[in-house]
């Protein structure tokens, strides 16, 4: 299954190679940095408990009206025509207190469905009526029926939520390229959360897969862990059309 929305640093292309990754046996699986939930909705195999998290309370929210309202969710967005003027309103308004969640999700996902790289400031110039990529909802529902959702930075979900048998997946923002995240998360994560990130990674029970791009940085600061090196079709093109390559890491504690 895909997942219903674009994301900055969605995994869609990556997906299958980090769950590769993944051991056989797994009794709760945390996605740590949720994001679109590219891998969560590619996994066939599914643990005892799963819990999706992420920083975004506007991204949380969307997920929740979805798993719980989706019929009402499908409703706001039913009539909806791709427009400049109705992309204004949904940006100037998202956070609105006057509107509901489910009038919040629904202009949040407008948003996300309408803007240029899915980064909620410029409209695009897509064709796409923004209901129609709600098509599948009663399936995401259906997968998200059983998956806990919750709120939280990533120092208090890796500590609530571990134990043995536990397996987190951690997809932060890539290291120098944080920037592209503005407008979408409130605080930008800088070099010392990356610092901070592994210090906790370092003293849990369960397992870790984390994906990053491949740097210095990175690769000196998980010197000490498994580090394999993947690489995907990167969007830009070079001279003769065909695509380039971006190469990236996935780190496992086992």
């Amino acid at each position: 299954m895909d997942s219903f929305i674009p994301w900055v640093g969605g995994k869609r292309l990556l997906r299958k190679e980090i769950i590769k990754r993944f051991p056989e046996k797994i009794d709760r699986y945390v996605e740590v940095f949720g994001g679109a939930a590219w891998v969560l909705f590619y996994k066939e195999k599914y643990p005892e408990q799963e819990i999706y998290n992420d920083v975004n309370g506007e991204l949380v929210n969307l997920f929740r009206c979805v798993k719980y309202h989706h019929d009402a969710l499908e409703k706001e967005l039913q009539f909806a025509l791709n427009a400049r003027e109705i992309f204004d309103f949904c940006k100037q308004n998202r956070n609105c207190s006057n509107f509901t969640d489910i009038q919040r999700a629904a202009m949040f996902y407008y948003l996300l469905k309408t803007s240029y790289g899915a980064k909620l400031e410029t409209y695009s110039t897509s064709f796409n009526r923004p209901q129609l990529l709600l098509r599948n909802i009663e399936l995401i529902a259906k997968r998200l029926s059983k998956v806990v959702i919750e709120n939280k930075d990533f120092h208090d979900i890796l500590k609530r939520y571990d134990k043995e048998g536990t397996l987190f997946y951690c997809d932060p923002p890539y290291y120098n390229t944080e920037k592209m995240y503005q407008g979408i998360n409130d605080s930008i994560f800088n070099e010392q959360q990356h610092i901070q990130l592994k210090e906790v990674l370092s003293h849990i029970k369960g397992k870790f897969v984390l994906s990053y791009n491949d740097t210095d940085f990175v690769r000196n600061l998980y010197h000490d862990y498994n580090i394999q090196e993947v690489q995907r079709c990167s969007n830009l093109s070079l001279h003769d059309g065909k695509k380039s390559a971006y190469k990236e890491l996935i780190i496992t504690n086992f």
